[in-house]
Parts: C-alpha cells; sequence; structure tokens
C-alpha cells in the first residue's frame, strides 16, 4: 500500500550563539599595547597577554551564558504595500528578564530596503522582559517582497558577552501599484460635483449625440442654433448633445528597458502605472470600458475591457503584474497586436520613454498606424536628469561638454515630439508628479468633444 505524499512543511531555522561585544573587543585592542611594552620591560611577564586574553575569553562566555533568555521572537509586517508608500516592520522580542540592551537586524528583500537590510533598537515596552521596535522603509519596486530572516543581539550583566539569536521568517509581502491619488479627497470631490458623478443621468450640452431641441439663452454656444427650426417658431433654438458613454480605452505601457530607469526613487513604469491607474477610475466611474497591455520584446499582459467602478479592482490585480524588462520593446509586434484585437474606434493611451530619434524611429512609426483607425495619446515622463546636466553652469570643460550633450539629447527628444504631434497624436510630456492630472484633464477634453467615438 502506498502512503500518500505529505505536503512539505517548512521549518524555521533557528540558531543561537554567544558573541562579543564591541566593549570587550575595545579592551583587547586596548590591551595589547600595554602587553607588548609589558613585554619589551619584563621579558619573564610575557605570560600575562595570554592569561590576560584567556580570562576576557571566559568573561564572555560567562557573560554570555548569564545573559536573558529569549522566550519567543515576532516580526510584524503588513501583507500588502503600496510601491512607493511607507510602511514599517515591527520585532516584538520576549525575554525571561529585561536585557541591559538589546538590537535586531532583518534581511529583506532589495525591494524593500536598499541593501535588503535593516536595523532596528530595541527599547522596553510596558510588560516586564518584553521588548519592541519598529522601522520604516518604502517599496521601491511592485512583486513579492520578502521578510526572510531575523536577528536579535542582546547583551549579559556585564556587557563583555551578548547573545545572537537567528531566525528564518520567510513572510513574503505583496508590493501592490500606488493608488494614491484614487483615494485623494480632491479626485472625490471632482467625481462627485462633476459630470461624472456618482448618479447616472443624461448629460446635455456637451458631446456629439443629438439630445433634444431648447429654446436658446444667453450663453449657450451660437453654433448650434438650429436656424431651419428657430425660423418655423420665430424663436432661436438650439440643438443640445448628449456626452457619449461606453467609450473604450486602452493603457499601453512599454515595460522595457528605458521605464525600469528610476526617477525620484521610483520606477518609470511604476509611475506610469500608478497614472493610468488613476486615469482608469475616473473613466470607469463616467461609464467608459477600460482594458490594460503590457510589452516589451514580447505582450505580457493583455486585458479584456471591465466596465463600472467595480471593475477597478480587477485593473489594479492585473497592473500588479505588469513585470519589468531589461530589452529593449518590440513597439511593430506589440502595436499591431493591439490593433488586431480592437473591433472599434478606441482611445489608446501609451506610456513609454526614449532616449534620441534613432531609438525611436520604430516606436513614431508604429504609433503613427494606429492614428489611421484609432485616437492615440502619447505619455512621456520629462527626463530631469538631463535637464538639470543642461541648465547647471559647466565649471570645468567635462562639466561643458555633459552640458552641450545634454541639450543636444533634450532637443532630439523634442523632435520625436513635434514628429508624433505632426502626425495627428495628442502628446503629455510634463514631469512624473503632473502626469496623472495632465492625462485625466486630456481624456476629459477629448471625452467632451466627442473624439472617442
Amino acid at each position: 500500500m502506498r502512503l500518500p505524499r505529505l505536503p512539505a512543511i517548512r521549518l524555521p531555522v533557528i540558531r543561537t550563539l554567544i558573541v562579543p561585544t564591541p566593549r570587550a573587543v575595545l579592551a583587547l585592542v586596548l590591551a595589547a599595547p600595554v602587553a607588548l611594552l609589558l613585554g619589551a620591560r619584563m621579558p619573564g611577564a610575557w605570560v600575562a597577554a595570554p592569561l590576560f586574553g584567556a580570562g576576557l575569553l571566559a568573561l564572555v562566555l560567562l557573560d554570555g551564558v548569564l545573559a536573558a533568555r529569549l522566550i519567543a521572537a515576532k516580526v510584524a509586517a503588513p501583507g500588502e504595500i503600496e510601491v512607493g508608500a511607507a510602511g514599517s516592520l515591527a520585532v516584538l522580542a520576549e525575554f525571561a528578564r529585561r536585557p541591559r540592551r538589546a538590537e535586531a537586524a532583518l534581511a529583506v528583500d532589495a525591494r524593500l530596503a536598499p541593501g535588503g537590510k535593516i536595523v532596528l533598537a530595541l527599547t522596553p515596552d510596558a510588560a516586564e522582559g518584553v521588548l519592541s521596535g519598529k522601522a520604516g522603509f518604502t517599496a521601491a519596486r511592485r512583486g513579492t517582497g520578502e521578510v526572510i530572516a531575523l536577528w536579535l543581539r542582546w547583551t549579559g550583566p556585564l556587557g563583555l558577552g551578548a547573545r545572537q539569536h537567528s531566525e528564518d521568517i520567510g513572510a513574503a509581502m505583496r508590493v501592490v501599484p500606488n493608488i494614491g491619488a484614487v483615494r485623494s479627497p480632491a479626485l472625490q470631490a471632482f467625481l462627485r460635483d462633476s459630470e461624472l458623478g456618482l448618479i447616472a443621468r443624461r448629460l446635455r450640452g456637451d458631446g456629439t449625440l443629438f439630445e433634444a431641441l431648447a429654446e436658446y439663452q444667453p450663453g449657450m454656444d451660437r453654433r448650434r442654433i438650429d436656424w431651419k427650426v428657430s425660423a418655423r417658431h420665430a424663436r432661436l433654438h438650439a440643438r443640445e448633445y448628449e456626452s457619449e458613454r461606453n467609450n473604450q480605452i486602452t493603457f499601453a505601457f512599454d515595460c522595457g528597458q528605458a521605464m525600469c530607469e528610476p526617477v525620484a526613487g521610483m520606477a518609470r513604469l511604476d509611475r506610469a502605472i500608478s497614472a493610468a491607474l488613476t486615469a482608469a477610475y475616473v473613466a470607469l466611474r463616467g461609464g467608459d470600458r477600460v482594458a490594460l497591455y503590457g510589452f516589451a520584446a514580447r505582450v505580457s499582459l493583455a486585458t479584456p475591457f471591465v466596465t463600472g467602478a467595480g471593475g477597478f479592482a480587477r485593473l489594479q490585480s492585473a497592473a500588479a503584474a505588469l513585470d519589468y524588462e531589461a530589452r529593449e520593446p518590440n513597439f511593430t509586434l506589440a502595436l499591431a497586436s493591439l490593433a488586431a484585437r480592437l473591433q472599434r474606434r478606441t482611445l489608446i493611451v501609451v506610456f513609454s520613454d526614449f532616449t534620441d530619434p534613432t531609438s525611436a524611429e520604430l516606436m513614431v512609426e508604429s504609433i503613427g498606424r494606429l492614428t489611421a483607425r484609432h485616437r492615440v495619446l502619447f505619455v512621456t515622463m520629462n527626463d530631469e536628469e538631463l535637464e538639470g546636466i543642461a541648465a547647471a553652469p559647466p565649471r570645468d570643460a567635462h562639466g561643458l561638454a555633459m552640458a552641450v550633450t545634454a541639450d543636444a539629447l533634450l532637443r532630439q527628444r523634442a523632435l520625436v515630439v513635434q514628429r508624433l504631434r505632426r502626425l495627428g497624436v495628442d502628446v503629455i510630456a510634463a514631469p512624473y508628479t503632473s502626469i496623472g492630472t495632465r492625462l485625466i484633464d486630456a481624456y476629459l477634453a477629448i471625452r467632451q468633444r466627442g473624439g472617442i467615438g
């Protein structure tokens, strides 16, 4: 009879050692020149040096044995955190009696802390023998961050020896896209007070769908006056239009090498995802349909269109799966595949970046082919590093060469943007702090003019 296979159980590896403290090391270092001087003046007293070392080692071991006994240690970590947001890790240690001094160190994933290490001091808590500490961190990239291991070190009563306890933790933490802008009171107030409010109603006055005729009032657009109807009724009448709904919006993300570069401590791709999700939330509340599309060397993400505010969670979960790829994007394949998926006119918002016209040539050609059937909005973040180098006064020949090169690259970027605009592409080139609001403004302006459907 074959026994069923049991699932593997990962047991924590716990190790406890006795180690010297910095005070013991300092005592040994200070004793070395004394032992050398004593050996030079009294050669027969050389044996005092090893005896002192042995005695110090015995004190270290004794102090470590007398140190407080650790009862339990616990690490509290959030299960989920948004990229770029501040979080905290807490360590709680319970001892048989309060130790003289204690500190902790955590080995974490590099996306949670530079170098993968967080050090924190433990302070006495309200309960006897309980010490706790908290350390803040900022998640730099999306994915799954892990708290790998915990180290505790606490000294004995003499301060010469310490116990060092290490334990595997293996706590996973999901780093998801940042949607702090969606929760902002300003955006929520805007959605309540604007035409994209909480109550679904027929919106008259803007758009392209004819709704009704109304008597002309001062302030109305004169171009909407229906002169034939006005002649029959001997009064001026104007046409009212209804804002279009159920438009299709696709947010396409370049996940290639250029978008993986950090700007202000966060990858450009993460900045783009946050801006896109904010605009997607506004679009869903306005009755439009939204999809996400990610690509680099190949297509990595293509979601179906979702509708309603309830579909926003699906978009956020899908955006968390967009991975970083240190390769050049294949715009020809990606945008041709996107065009084949779309069955009706769509607003395509492309997030990408480029360094020079040569690398952007295929991008410009591929985006230009989309404009024949779809409305395209291109979003790129200003290169603040290049702008800073170009604007800084040069102090030497090397600085002058860097400023000239940076200025040439900025001119080439402006040339690419100009080429896109000539092809009929709407372009947003702005600092990373304002691309979210600029994107929402551009979407609302296009929607109001009826430029999507």
